[in-house]
């Protein structure tokens, strides 16, 4: 199998997220720092070993065509926009994500300034999320999140592609979502509403029994199963941010798949409902402000990418591309 991304990383203290756009002619440009991420990364991560820096990158759909020739992956197409009765998911502009994870934030910082030194004026940053680690693993709103993650050999298998898409073996899809949180209105919930709402006690982090758990509990809706009754899981790596001068409170929602429909029918069961007037009682207090959907390839993939499309006005292809790899 080619060696995937770090896309499963134990939980990192300090994170960088960072959505582009890209702009006209700067396609040569864009390729030839994907080709330099791993490079750029080493020449920072050398500072600090053990804070394990990484840096994870998506390719959205709309931008595929444009940098790659050849097959693209099967199940990459743009987020799909939810709106139901009370609530709605947006989708926004993306065609590139980085994710950028460690245990210290100056480590993420520097990675961060050097991938935008070289995409300068290629790109445009639609949305830069700087997060944090909040005490045990824990979101604004009080509660321990991802705590339902798969471990080990479930997590690779319920992440990275397999034979259904054997020319993307080993790539990954990731959704993201960016929440605002109406702490006030948080905060005036009594805590035995609030734990009803997620479906988990607070302070020790226990998910209610079933019988317990109400319909539009988060974790109620969020249980997607098969068929023959397997869930179906991903594995999230969100993150809690905030700008208290502006009285900005979120999550960024984060959430690697094998195939976007987990994710998607997580998100259906939240905003449309698994019946008539239901929603994920969450909604009331965090709303979604962009959306995305990524395909993540493998490190292989970016070591040595795809030729690039010919221009329609032209046959010959791009001309040379100026090569970035190593240097920093």
């Amino acid at each position: 199998m080619p060696e995937p991304q770090p896309v499963i990383a134990p939980p990192a203290s300090a994170t960088v997220f960072l959505v582009a756009a890209i702009g006209p002619g700067g396609l040569q440009t864009v390729r030839a720092v994907l080709e330099n991420v791993s490079a750029l990364r080493r020449s920072v991560a050398f500072r600090s070993p053990g804070d394990e820096l990484t840096c994870v990158v998506s390719i959205g759909s709309q931008a595929w065509d444009r940098l790659f020739s050849g097959p693209r992956p099967r199940d990459l197409h743009p987020f799909v926009e939810l709106t139901g009765e009370k609530h709605r998911a947006p989708s926004t502009p993306g065609d590139l994500l980085f994710h950028i994870r460690a245990g210290r934030m100056d480590l993420c910082f520097e990675l961060a300034r050097l991938l935008m030194e070289q995409l300068r004026h290629c790109v445009s940053v639609v949305d830069e999320v700087h997060a944090f680690r909040y005490f045990d693993e824990r979101d604004l709103l009080g509660f321990v999140d991802g705590s339902e993650n798969p471990e080990g050999q479930l997590a690779a298998d319920s992440v990275f592609i397999g034979a259904e898409d054997p020319g993307f073996h080993g790539g990954s899809y990731v959704t993201i979502q960016k929440y605002l949180h109406d702490l006030t209105a948080w905060n005036l919930l009594p805590t035995d509403e609030q734990e009803k709402a997620i479906g988990r006690t607070k302070s020790d982090n226990v998910e209610f029994p079933d019988d317990i758990k109400t319909e539009d509990a988060h974790i109620a809706v969020n249980s997607v199963t098969d068929e023959d009754g397997t869930e179906r899981k991903i594995v999230r790596e969100n993150m809690p941010f905030g700008a208290v001068g502006q009285g900005e409170f979120g999550t960024f929602f984060i959430g690697y798949s094998r195939t976007p429909d987990v994710t998607e029918q997580m998100l259906r069961n939240m905003y449309l409902g698994t019946r008539a007037g239901l929603h994920d009682r969450i909604l009331d207090f965090s709303t979604a402000v962009t959306g995305c959907l990524f395909y993540t390839p493998t490190a292989d993939f970016l070591d040595d990418l795809p030729t690039a499309p010919r221009p329609a006005h032209s046959s010959k292809g791009f001309p040379e591309i100026r090569s970035l790899k190593g240097t920093a």
